[in-house]
């Protein structure tokens, strides 16, 4: 009796198949995946506003206004000083102040061009009034 011994395997042509198959599938899905980190830091931005906004209006609350364009956002954080608010709440109204996704400072104007205040970040192109500018004005 005589074994026979069969080898088992893919042959260079299924393998080829099975490449070029996953090639098609990156060239799909490969650009809708990359286009996803934008969108994040898009909605990070608005949800960084929103909170800088809550914060703002809960300075108000207690201060009867907003921080001046000059005292900036930074009055959310640390005491000002000139005009020193009347009931400025220990500790602050935030622990720290955020940085957009981009890494630059969210901009703060009082009294604001598209509302009462405007709380914005300069977006991906950190150029002032382009397109892709991220404000409180656009979080409806």
């Amino acid at each position: 009796m005589s074994r026979q011994h069969s080898q088992k395997g893919f042959t260079l042509i299924e393998i080829m198949v099975v490449v070029v198959i996953l090639g098609i599938l990156a060239a799909v899905v490969v650009p809708r995946i990359m286009s996803r980190p934008d969108e994040a830091r898009i909605v990070k931005a608005r949800a960084d506003i929103q909170a800088l906004e809550s914060a703002l209006n809960l300075y108000r609350l207690d201060n009867y206004t907003y921080p001046t364009t000059d005292q900036g956002l930074e009055a959310l954080v640390e005491k000002p000083t000139s005009p020193e608010p009347p009931r400025w709440k220990e500790g602050g109204y935030l622990d720290r102040m955020p940085r957009d996704p981009w890494q630059r400072p969210y901009q703060y104007l009082n009294p604001g061009q598209h509302s009462e205040i405007d709380i914005f970040s300069l977006g991906p192109d950190g150029r002032p009034n382009t397109d892709d500018d991220i404000g409180n004005w656009d979080l409806e």
